[in-house]
């Protein structure tokens, strides 16, 4: 009899906790939201995410805050990310170079790309841009192929550093386009993109975001994307592919929550994910940073993730890299 005394109380406790996710959900936020960005403030990952958490905000009817992590190409932020209270109130705008590229250049990460987060929702596809110095004599891909030959090589090829997208991006397109140029790895992309309008370096192939009010100030050409194939998005630009066939080399800005996270509250987060891009300012903003707006299902963005780490394999092997 006073075994069932204590006993009733911890049945019901345990009943109640069952319960919680689903009450919480329905609470679900309740305050303000905490996104990571394993970025730098300023970076074209950092903009897509301010323009994300901006709309987002709309939805939740709470305060969607972007809370920069940069350090170690995105794995600082991503490990925050991973070790965060898994109550839907810190989430993580992830993107190409912390869970595609950072697998494969570092022998020990922080976090498990495909263990570590539940995976909500993809929101944008940025395509990198091919950008040269005004000055230069090059207005299509052609004609670069021609100017790095004629430099013996020797031309500059700007990037945001070592394995970083834009080292591996030029490098796969030198690689099958069979021209030649020196890679000279900066400090981040502000860095690298500001050599390139310099005239310091001659070109880089870039996040979009990064490049596009320098394009339209016309302090930087843009001479191609990096899409499969021309798009509405980029006018009249051409795909690289169309000169050398097959490049394709883009970028992706998805949504992530720490592993456990309970699923009400993932339903809830992708339902406002998915009102938040079909906001129209979103929209509009999106299309000024020549970026995609797309959405999928956890499962289609997990399974997008792995086959991207799969495919990277073979362009760091290009690049001479080893695992660190």
């Amino acid at each position: 009899m006073h075994f069932t005394r204590y006993l009733m109380p911890l049945i019901a406790a345990s009943l109640s906790l069952g319960a919680a996710p689903a009450a919480f959900a329905a609470d679900y936020p309740s305050r303000p939201i905490r996104l990571i960005v394993p970025n730098a403030a300023g970076s074209s990952v950092d903009t897509l995410g301010r323009i994300f958490a901006n709309a987002l905000t709309g939805v939740a009817k709470q305060q969607v805050v972007v809370d920069n992590r940069a350090g170690a190409g995105g794995l600082i932020g991503m490990e925050i990310g991973k070790d965060a209270l898994p109550d839907g109130y810190t989430l993580v705008s992830a993107s190409t170079a912390a869970m595609v590229i950072g697998p494969h250049i570092h022998k020990k990460l922080p976090f498990d790309p495909l263990k570590d987060y539940e995976f909500i929702s993809l929101f944008g596809n940025t395509p990198n841009i091919l950008v040269v110095n005004p000055s230069l004599p090059v207005k299509s891909v052609r004609e670069l192929i021609e100017y790095n030959k004629s430099r013996g090589g020797k031309a500059n090829m700007a990037s945001a550093g070592v394995g970083s997208q834009s080292h591996l991006a030029g490098v796969l397109f030198m690689q099958m386009a069979k021209s030649e140029a020196l890679h000279v790895p900066y400090k981040g992309g502000g860095a690298s993109v500001a050599a390139v309008v310099a005239g310091e370096s001659q070109w880089t192939i870039t996040p979009a975001p990064a490049v596009a009010g320098l394009i339209k100030g016309g302090k930087l050409r843009a001479v191609a994307h990096s899409l499969p194939s021309k798009t509405v998005l980029l006018g009249d630009l051409p795909a690289i592919a169309e000169t050398v066939p097959g490049f394709q080399y883009g970028g992706w800005n998805g949504l992530l929550a720490p592993a456990k996270t309970p699923k009400p509250i993932l339903a809830k987060v992708r339902e406002m994910l998915v009102k938040a891009t079909q906001n129209a300012e979103f929209k509009a903003g999106f299309e000024r940073q020549m970026t995609e707006v797309t959405t999928s299902t956890p499962e289609e963005f997990r399974k997008f993730v792995a086959e991207e780490i799969k495919a990277m394999g073979p362009v760091v092997k290009a690049a001479g890299l080893t695992a660190m």
